[in-house]
């Protein structure tokens, strides 16, 4: 039997770099929300005494639970429109894209918007929310569903290309409808890419600052991530109390992304490279 062999000088590099990039500051992170502010000399230092109470009053300074229920109807909501409407209009352009003009001009529009930077469109944007009444969490949620579609249609339409056609006509000839055909046989083929589509969206709404900082002016509808302006003094921030308040904030995303990780690398594969 043959031996593997491993190549050794990358692999500690890549473990090096790990733990260079991603546990180092999460580490840094941690002492800093555990301590004292007079105990910041050495940031990597245990701290000599445990400071647990930076959470409760992070807690309070941000109105957590009411920032977190913000933040999860935007999240929720749009993560429940972005898989019907998403995957639906994928599966449309897919299925006629060398039949229709109009419809392979969509998929080029919605692919090219993808390198369109978000700040080119911004201070338009605030306009026309203004203008529409859409700077509010409705607004957003809406928002968030069409700047979704880019990105959803091009991994949609690539897992979509991989189904045969065949099943489309088997159903027609059974007298299903197009809605039926994309419910009850397209779809479920998609679980995969449904999969990856759930937990990108779920982690880019969540994680979001930009939009909701152009976009809401009212502080009770504000997210978790405009909340963590609250340690931001004119002079100084509270740094112990902000880095608390960043890892109440990680937390669920945290959760989500390592419970469901597996999922995410399947459904890239699955939905992008077929």
């Amino acid at each position: 039997m043959k031996k593997e062999h491993y190549n050794w000088p990358i692999t500690i590099l890549l473990i090096i770099g790990i733990l260079s990039f991603i546990v180092l500051p999460l580490y840094m992170a941690l002492m800093i929300a555990i301590k004292d502010p007079t105990d910041m000399n050495h940031i990597l230092a245990l701290p000599k005494v445990l400071r647990l109470h930076n959470f409760t009053d992070a807690w309070k300074m941000t109105e957590y639970p009411r920032k977190f229920f913000n933040t999860a109807f935007i999240t929720i909501v749009n993560l429940f429109f972005t898989l019907i409407t998403n995957s639906f209009v994928a599966f449309a352009i897919t299925r006629n894209r060398k039949k229709s003009k109009f419809f392979r001009f969509m998929y080029y529009y919605f692919i090219s918007a993808m390198f369109i930077p978000f700040s080119v469109i911004m201070l338009p944007l605030v306009v026309q929310a203004n203008t529409f009444h859409l700077d509010n969490i409705i607004g957003i949620t809406f928002l968030y569903v069409v700047f979704g579609l880019p990105m959803n249609t091009f991994l949609y339409c690539g897992a979509i290309k991989s189904i045969p056609e065949a099943l489309d006509e088997a159903a027609k000839i059974d007298g299903a409808k197009p809605l039926q055909i994309f419910s009850y046989v397209i779809f479920p083929i998609l679980k995969p890419t449904t999969a990856t589509v759930a937990i990108l969206s779920f982690m880019w709404t969540w994680n979001d600052f930009t939009m909701p900082l152009v976009l809401l002016s009212d502080s009770k509808q504000q997210t978790l991530q405009l909340a963590q302006y609250v340690f931001k003094s004119q002079f100084s921030v509270n740094y112990n109390l902000a880095f608390a308040s960043y890892l109440l904030v990680l937390l669920p995303v945290l959760i989500v992304y390592i419970f469901c990780q597996k999922w995410i690398m399947n459904g890239v594969v699955a939905g992008a490279i077929k």
